[in-house]
């Protein structure tokens, strides 16, 4: 189970200047953190399930989280990795429809959670950050396609060096500057190139062989990042 905490303010939040909300007018600033409600969620613990009706939106404070839909053949497809200072939930929210991914924390997370009442109210009323979440859509969009397009065209040894770069891009490394910041398990990265288990542990094998990688367990070490930026064949 989750647990309650309450010492964040959204006026004090780390993410105020980050996130979608960070042009809100302070009077609807002020209202969400009367109304928000904060918990903190265990690594592993899922914070909403696919189909599920939407009530809210949650606002990652502090933590990683991973947006995965089930395919029709009952696999996992993570569709998009979060930060501190993403926001979740408000597609479904905003169309009217059920979940079409489950969020599960990568790791102890904590989480405010603002109710759909309130959201749609602050929207109607707020321009700014009416206009916020326009851009937060339409910069998700354009992620969507160019995934679709990489996955139709590019080769999968290229996939993956992208896919690296784009862990390190999300959650940066960790202090020693060469580890990135995130544990993920070789089915999660071949989920995120879009690729057999095998196929990803192969590849990762060679790259470690080119002297691109360490691995260590779960972690990994990006020894040589221009390289892995070539590997990657990146056009944008």
């Amino acid at each position: 189970m989750s647990h309650t905490y309450d010492h964040m303010t959204c006026q004090s939040c780390n993410q105020r200047f980050t996130s979608v909300f960070c042009k809100a007018k302070e009077e609807y600033v002020n209202m969400i953190n009367e109304q928000k409600v904060c918990n903190t969620y265990k690594k592993g613990q899922t914070l909403f399930n696919e189909g599920s009706n939407p009530f809210g939106v949650f606002c990652i404070n502090n933590g990683k989280v991973k947006l995965s839909h089930q395919g029709d053949d009952g696999k996992e497809q993570i569709v998009r990795l979060l930060k501190q200072g993403d926001v979740m939930g408000y597609r479904a929210l905003l169309s009217g429809e059920r979940y079409s991914a489950s969020a599960v924390a990568l790791e102890d997370t904590q989480i405010c959670f603002i109710p759909k009442n309130l959201f749609i109210n602050v929207l109607k009323h707020d321009a700014s950050l009416a206009f916020e979440m326009m851009k937060l859509l339409s910069d998700e969009l354009h992620k969507a396609e160019l995934k679709i397009t990489h996955l139709a065209q590019k080769p999968i040894r290229e996939r993956l060096a992208e896919t690296l770069l784009f862990i390190k891009e999300t959650y940066g490394f960790e202090e020693d500057g060469i580890t990135l910041n995130v544990r993920l398990s070789r089915e999660e990265i071949a989920n995120l190139v879009g690729t057999a288990t095998e196929s990803a542990i192969r590849l990762l094998s060679e790259f470690k062989k080119d002297g691109m990688v360490e691995l260590d367990g779960k972690k990994i070490k990006i020894l040589k990042h221009k390289e892995l930026i070539r590997t990657a064949n990146l056009q944008d």
